[in-house]
């Protein structure tokens, strides 16, 4: 299981917790319904992770092809590489920034 799942999978279990709570149901939803239609923060995330493991695996498709000689050059598997390791850190920065907020917010006293 590669590490973009196992990530998509702990964002899953934040977004169905972020259910419970009222009034964060989605991003850029204000009160006066302004038409337009507002994505759900869960379903943000999920096509974010969808796309990290995408790019997980033409990495690891350019590298394989890399290493058996299929005719794919140094630069695009370097590039390719790098690509997905730049969207995990991002993702996975912006995990722990919501674990965070979602720590604050439990821990407040009403």
């Amino acid at each position: 299981m590669s590490m973009a799942v196992s990530l998509l999978n702990e964002v899953s279990k934040i977004a169905t917790q972020n259910s419970a709570l009222p009034g964060l149901g989605a991003i850029g939803q204000s009160s006066e319904g302004s038409g337009a239609a507002a994505t759900p923060f869960g379903d943000l995330l999920t096509s974010t992770m969808g796309e990290v493991d995408s790019l997980e695996r033409q990495a690891r498709a350019a590298v394989e092809g890399l290493m058996t000689g299929s005719g794919v050059d140094v630069h695009h598997a370097m590039i390719a590489t790098q690509k997905a390791d730049m969207a995990f850190e991002y993702a996975l920065s912006v995990r722990n920034k919501a674990v965070q907020a979602y720590q604050q917010v439990m821990q407040m006293q009403f």
